[in-house]
């Protein structure tokens, strides 16, 4: 039996104005890397689609649909179609016509998909496949590439700027007045956002980063691993219930099947730093007792941190070496905080804080 090979051609438009779930955007995705006829189909959906949407809208002129109808009735037809009885030219020019123009208007009057203006800083970068020289739009479902020469700026609405460094692979995902969401893919950005907490977001293999009002850089390789580093603000690392929090100043790694790390302050010395990063690995308890013996007042958000992330006889070595560097308000308790009890530990953080 010859099996015939599938191909995601009634997917493309779907696919291109974003309205395709979650499961069918990657089995598309991952038929349109390997599939060259594809790829170029949603290359000729995409300069279609971005010409029609610079086509000014009209209205047709108020006799058009009676010289149609004239057209159709200036010849007589029999009332009722007989088999194979072909129609007048005229009349089947008339009917092709009305469709066209039926098409036309409804491609025309559909509202246009949201788009961000990109600028190539350096070289000749991607937006949607099409070369960018100068200003251009990039549509949701659409990404921008940069090779090694290239560089590019994307404008995140009105919320801030997100430069696109060499060698990079991002997606612009949704955009709109509760947020705005992109998916890098690999490479490094440098964002500046300006926006209430949770409003910017960006996806990566092994990792979310969600914008809390800052500035930062972040960077990935394809199976997920990779840093962010934040410059001013705040940043929150997530992925599956796991959560850090990146102050400016701070960096944190992110492990591909285990999310974000523990953060650092960047002039933490370079032997904590080094021993956070083993610990994260592989949990060494000669990492944690260097961790614990090389840490500063302004460690304590490396510590908090690790509260959660020992195990019950660790974690009160942990709790006392906050205590000598960082003494907890009155409202948190020492049980509480061995317990893990949530609301307790936002408490401390914010203390923290003021440190930090």
């Amino acid at each position: 039996m010859r099996f015939l090979k599938w191909h995601a051609s009634d997917k493309l438009a779907a696919y291109l104005d974003n309205q395709l779930s979650a499961p069918d955007r990657v089995r598309v995705e991952a038929h349109l890397a390997a599939c060259d006829r594809c790829r170029k189909e949603l290359t000729h959906i995409r300069v279609s689609d971005a010409a029609i949407h610079r086509l000014p809208l009209v209205s047709a002129p108020d006799g058009l649909w009676s010289a149609i109808e004239a057209a159709a009735d200036s010849h007589p037809r029999p009332p009722h179609p007989v088999p194979g009885v072909r129609l007048t030219w005229q009349y089947t020019a008339a009917v092709f016509l009305a469709a066209m123009l039926a098409s036309g208007y409804w491609i025309l009057s559909r509202p246009s998909r949201p788009a961000w203006e990109v600028s190539a800083l350096n070289g000749a970068p991607l937006a949607g496949e099409r070369p960018l020289q100068g200003l251009g739009s990039l549509y949701t479902g659409e990404s921008i590439e940069t090779d090694s020469a290239s560089r590019a700026r994307i404008r995140v609405a009105s919320i801030g700027s997100v430069v696109v460094e060499p060698g990079t692979l991002i997606r612009l995902v949704a955009t709109g007045a509760s947020e705005h969401r992109l998916a890098l893919r690999s490479g490094a950005i440098s964002a500046v956002i300006s926006a209430p907490p949770r409003i910017f977001i960006v996806d990566t293999p092994a990792a979310t980063a969600v914008d809390l009002g800052c500035e930062y850089q972040l960077q990935c390789d394809r199976d997920g691993a990779g840093a962010l580093r934040v410059r001013s603000g705040w940043v929150a690392l997530e992925w599956k219930g796991r959560e850090s929090l990146v102050p400016g100043g701070a960096s944190c790694r992110i492990y591909p099947g285990r999310g974000p790390g523990t953060p650092t302050f960047d002039d933490a010395s370079p032997d904590f730093i080094a021993a956070v990063n083993a610990f994260d690995q592989s949990g060494q308890r000669g990492a944690l007792n260097l961790i614990l013996d090389r840490a500063r007042t302004r460690d304590t958000l490396t510590l908090w941190h690790m509260l959660s992330r020992v195990n019950a006889a660790d974690r009160i070595g942990v709790y006392e070496r906050l205590v000598a560097l960082a003494p907890p308000p009155a409202s948190v308790s020492r049980h509480q905080v061995l317990a893990l009890d949530a609301d307790t530990l936002t408490r401390w953080r914010e203390e923290l804080a003021w440190i930090w």
